[in-house]
């Protein structure tokens, strides 16, 4: 199983429920699984187990199939996405000029600690400033990063060369910790006071609020921002 695959299977997704795809990625994942699950079987890894190999499998082609999909609407804001990740492990002197500067503008000052990046899965900047306009995170269920998601929106917004940078999480929300707002769980709390919103892919409707709200606003509120 490859992220091609899982593309492809989102593909005929779209073609059948159009604009709500988003809806059913986490069908697409349990599809998957079954397809994992016999490659593990047939090629068995010296350690760990099923269940260790399918954890970040997922959690790392999420991340992919979001940047997939929501990759040519950023283009058309005139935006450009960027893997964290590539960020973060690769040194500045190994990037191109626009990344390296790109990861300057985003990095925190730790003082006599240092400066470091947030952690972030993708990154939206404007190719002509290359100043970054958004991180992202994006895991299948809030308690897997939301805190910390939190906590970097926290430490952008102390200095003034990052406290423009909006923080987003995206999720599947397969918790269940976004769908109300009136007696909020942990997660909805954090994200509803310390980011700048949840984007939730699920076919379960929830309590939407200026915070949280169903996927297919992501892209329009962007845009808002964007264009001021």
């Amino acid at each position: 199983m490859k992220l091609e695959d899982l593309i492809e299977m989102y593909e005929v997704k779209k073609k059948k429920f159009g604009k709500e795809a988003y809806k059913h990625i986490s069908e697409i994942f349990v599809e998957a699984k079954e397809v994992h699950e016999r490659d593990f079987l047939e090629h068995p890894t010296p350690q760990g187990d099923l269940g260790q190999s399918w954890k970040p499998f997922k959690g790392h082609n999420l991340e992919k199939l979001i940047t997939y999909i929501i990759k040519d609407e950023i283009e058309e804001l005139g935006l450009k996405l960027v893997d964290g990740n590539k960020l973060e492990k690769t040194k500045s002197e190994n990037l191109p000029r626009e990344l390296s500067i790109v990861k300057r503008n985003l990095l925190i000052d730790y003082g006599d600690f240092g400066s470091h990046l947030p952690d972030a899965d993708i990154i939206a900047y404007d190719p002509e400033t290359l100043r970054v306009i958004a991180v992202i995170s994006s895991k299948v269920t809030l308690r897997e990063r939301i805190a910390q998601t939190g906590y970097w929106k926290i430490k952008l917004s102390k200095d003034k060369a990052t406290e423009h940078i909006r923080v987003y999480f995206i999720t599947l929300d397969e918790d269940r910790d976004l769908t109300t707002k009136t007696k909020a769980k942990k997660g909805r709390a954090i994200v509803e006071v310390d980011t700048d919103g949840s984007y939730v892919m699920s076919k379960t409707m929830i309590e939407e609020s200026e915070k949280v709200k169903m996927f297919d606003k992501f892209i329009e509120d962007l845009r808002r921002l964007v264009n001021g």
